[in-house]
């Protein structure tokens, strides 16, 4: 070749046509029709790895295992059959006191009598106490609660450093096959395997088989304030429920002992743990409590609070039974149970906690397939490097397109902050639009649409989410015209502004102290790797490509986010049935579905602009959302219960009411039904049912008027949903099953300015008072706790006394002593609520005929109820 031929060639390759051709190549945008198709790849990927390992469970062990020294999930599960098939367990009841006490002692022994006598000591104590604590807005007090704590020490051991394992065997309304049978056969598994096997332990564990969580926490109170082996106590596994059935979630840990935690990533089988549900938990947004509270309150002990969390429909209701809850279930907890106490049997920690309390911790698993957990410092560090990191990167990343495109980095600087501008808004708009969705079909009635049909979910929340995600920015770059630099630069600099969003979210969510912002630290961790990677190339700046590593290095944070959010959706959908009518629950799950879809897809959804014709994909969205919206208004599918599986819960009291005046005539004597829809569909769904709601007021009046407006309000349920909550009259008193009798003692005048009452009381196993004095009055001095009197709830609420006869029921005695500086008695002091509650008696044939009448799909929790309310 000669020179002139090559000077033609040179010229002909390096034209500025030849390089246009070169550039509109690497910036060509795929078909259209492949815009969609790369969503649905994420959302197949959801269902194909999320959900399969979500609801994975190990192979259960049979009898045959027997001898291998692990937790045999059929011995278990034939404990739970007998347990459950006792029925209701209510405290203060036969089958609670007698029944279910008698089987676990039977199985007791038979553990006791096959143990290993050569490494183990075994000691039985079926124990009683009575007890009084604070708890909420309300007193509690209780007499004879019962216990039956285990201690499995090593041969002639002398420790006084105990580990304690606790769950409860009463129940609620149901059989308690979920809550909390299921943890107490697998509690005496465990026991049976260490009992019985050749590994040592070196310090001595305390099974406390609980015999009265359901009614307020009082029989671990009564264990922690009053047994001989609660101050050896140094660490605590609490085992409850919320659901029935699948994984153990960890959602409480410590306080401020990060160890545990690197106990529970050690030996825990199948990992399923969150910091950020430990956060939601401990903010009070969950309606339940757990005997944890008690061990940290009255014991300063730190632990692991773990649950049951899947199918929380059947929680407290007659469905909660042995049927629902698959082998498997019980496998995956007992291999976790079984492998976290031995290895805290041996934790050199327990010998002096309090050295090793060094703050709170950081955890989380991926799919059940790995654990991580970190410091609270550790995620500090991290959360400000990987944000300080994002910026860093992405300041040399505009350095790199300025000097490609020939332009001043001024520029590209402001075309960032003008998309992130519009990413903040699609950020905002993918939470918004689903609370959108949620608050409108609340306004026509149409909530929990999902209840039963949880696909929904996704047409309702998840794509209104993805709608917003997308939206602006398509109509930015609709509308851009990007003659400085390329089409793909500026979609790098729209990544770059959802990166700089949640880096902003990881440092401010860090600094004000919330653990939970490693949910943004995930997402942008990997961008910054795909980032970083791309500017160590070219690929940063040959058109798209820089979009395989973006995509690649996104699917770890989309299984996790969507697994998490998942996770909390399962959880909170079934609470968002039992959560009463005062709240849109909606919003919650919009919320979650809104915050999940944007972590899941914040770095995704922006590359629908890598295809033509993106706007596609919106209409895709919207025709989703419209169908959705149809099916859930108009179809069966949106209507939330079916019988047994996903039942409407209806609280009520079959109530007689008599008012007595204060010189002791009786000034009204009503019965009725008083009645607590718990979900925000309230009496709605019954409209053209049998039920006869003929006279339905609500409360909201007499509560204005009365104290506790008047009745026998049972628990906190009643007590916060008090203006929620209607009356039905009915013309034929009820009779309570048995008397409720307040006797006046004494009174007496303890000097000029003070009066003293003493009272007894005599009833049923459940009784509330209510106390309120006179404006002129102070209650001075009580029978009860003083810093209650001294701390009483907020007005309206006066002050509340629960209660509860276990196996002692010798009569409440009480008194109160009463402060007037004008020294007049001769009037009213104070009011005072007497409430008796049958809940082990059945009601009347008249009450039985108005329950008959409620449709299939409604779960009734009721019983008769008797209130006299008092002037003194």
């Amino acid at each position: 070749m000669d020179d002139k031929e090559k000077l033609i060639l040179d010229q002909s390759v390096e034209a500025p046509g030849n390089a246009n051709a070169k550039k509109v190549s690497r910036n060509a945008k795929l078909p259209w029709y492949f815009a969609t198709g790369f969503l649905m790849f994420w959302g197949l990927l959801f269902f194909a790895v999320v959900l399969p390992y979500f609801y994975r469970l190990p192979t259960p062990l049979t009898l045959e295992d027997v001898g291998n020294n692990v937790f045999i999930a059929e011995r278990a599960y034939n404990n739970l059959y007998t347990l459950s098939n006792i029925g209701i367990k209510l405290s203060g009841t036969d089958k609670n006191e007698v029944e279910a006490v008698n089987f676990l002692l039977s199985e007791l022994d038979k553990i006791k009598e096959n143990m290993n006598n050569n490494l183990f000591d075994l000691e039985i104590d079926l124990f009683q106490s009575s007890g009084l604590f604070v708890i909420k807005t309300f007193h509690r007090v209780y007499q004879g609660i019962q216990n039956i704590a285990v201690k499995i020490s090593p041969k002639n051991s002398t420790s006084e450093t105990y580990l304690l394992i606790n769950s409860h065997f009463d129940s609620e309304s149901g059989p308690g096959a979920g809550d909390a049978g299921f943890m107490i056969v697998t509690m005496m598994e465990v026991l049976r395997v260490i009992a019985t096997s050749k590994q040592p332990i070196q310090h001595p564990i305390v099974f406390l088989f609980n015999g009265g969580e359901e009614g307020g926490l009082q029989a671990s109170h009564g264990f922690i304030t009053t047994h001989r082996w609660a101050p050896l106590c140094k660490a605590v596994i609490n085992l409850d429920a919320a659901g029935s059935g699948g994984r153990d979630i960890l959602f409480q840990s410590g306080p401020n002992h990060p160890w545990l935690v690197e106990y529970y990533k050690k030996y825990i089988k199948h990992p399923f743990a969150t910091t950020m549900a430990e956060e939601i938990f401990q903010a009070g947004l969950i309606p339940s409590d757990t005997d944890f509270r008690q061990f940290k309150t009255y014991g300063q002990i730190p632990g692991l609070d773990m649950a049951q969390c899947i199918n929380g429909f059947v929680y407290h209701t007659r469905y909660d039974t042995i049927d629902v809850i698959p082998r498997g279930s019980l496998q995956n907890t007992g291999n976790n149970i079984l492998g976290l106490v031995r290895g805290l049997a041996n934790a050199t920690e327990l010998n002096d906690t309090e050295a090793h309390k060094t703050g709170h911790a950081v955890f989380f698993d991926f799919l059940g397939i790995y654990f991580f957990h970190y410091s609270e410092a550790t995620g500090e560090y991290l959360n400000f490097g990987v944000g300080g990191a994002a910026l860093l990167l992405i300041i040399l990343s505009m350095w790199r397109m300025a000097a490609v495109s020939n332009v001043s980095l001024y520029l590209v600087i402001n075309w960032l902050i003008l998309v992130t501008v519009i990413q903040i808004i699609s950020f905002a708009l993918g939470i918004v639009l689903p609370l959108v969705v949620a608050y409108t079909m609340d306004s026509y009635g149409l909530t929990l649409t999902y209840y039963s049909t949880p696909v929904l979910i996704i047409g309702l929340y998840v794509c209104p989410s993805l709608i917003g995600l997308s939206l602006p920015l398509t109509i930015y770059f609709s509308l851009q015209c990007r003659n400085k630099i390329s089409a793909p630069y500026h979609l790098q600099l729209a990544l770059h502004g959802q990166a700089i969003i949640l880096a902003v979210l990881s440092i401010v969510v860090t600094y004000l102290g919330y653990r939970s912002a490693y949910i943004f630290v995930i997402p942008l961790v990997f961008y910054v790797v795909a980032l970083a990677l791309n500017l160590m190339t070219i690929l940063h700046d040959l058109g798209y490509a820089w979009t395989g590593l973006l995509k690649v290095s996104q699917v770890v944070p989309f299984l996790y986010s969507s697994y998490l959010f998942y996770t909390f959706i399962v959880v909170m959908r079934p609470m968002a049935g039992r959560s009463g009518s005062g709240t849109n629950q909606d919003l919650y799950i919009a919320f979650l579905s809104g915050l999940g879809t944007v972590l899941s897809f914040g770095f995704l959804v922006p590359l629908i602009n890598t295809f033509r014709r993106p706007s596609s994909v919106i209409f895709f969205l919207v025709a989703s959302t419209g169908l959705t919206v149809y099916l859930a208004s108009s179809t069966q599918l949106g209507f939330p219960y079916r019988p047994k599986t996903n039942t409407q819960r209806i609280s009520y009291l079959d109530v007689r009411n008599i008012y007595y005046d204060f010189d002791g005539t009786i000034s009204k004597d009503e019965s009725g039904y008083l009645m607590l829809f718990q979900d925000r569909r309230r009496e709605t769904p019954l409209v053209g049912s049998n039920v006869n709601t003929t006279g339905m007021i609500s409360l909201a009046s007499a509560c204005e008027k009365q104290m506790m407006c008047g009745m026998p309000l049972y628990d906190n349920r009643f007590v916060t949903q008090r203006l929620q909550s209607f009356w039905i009259p009915r013309s034929e008193p009820i009779v309570p099953p048995i008397p409720a009798t307040l006797l006046l003692l004494s009174k007496t005048l303890v000097n000029g300015t003070t009066v003293r009452y003493e009272f007894s009381l005599t009833g049923p196993t459940i009784m509330r008072l209510f106390i309120k004095a006179e404006e002129d009055v102070t209650i001075s001095n009580w029978s009860f706790l003083r810093t209650y009197l001294e701390n009483p709830p907020p007005a309206p609420i006066p002050h509340q006394i629960y209660l509860k006869y276990f196996t002692d029921d010798t009569p409440f005695k009480f008194f109160f002593e009463l402060y007037k500086p004008n020294r007049d008695y001769d009037v009213p002091l104070f009011e005072l609520g007497v409430s008796a509650h049958y809940t082990a008696y059945d009601i009347d044939a008249k009450s039985k005929e108005f329950a008959d009448s409620f449709p299939s799909y409604a779960f009734l929790d009721h019983w008769p109820a008797f209130y006299q309310r008092y002037y003194f």
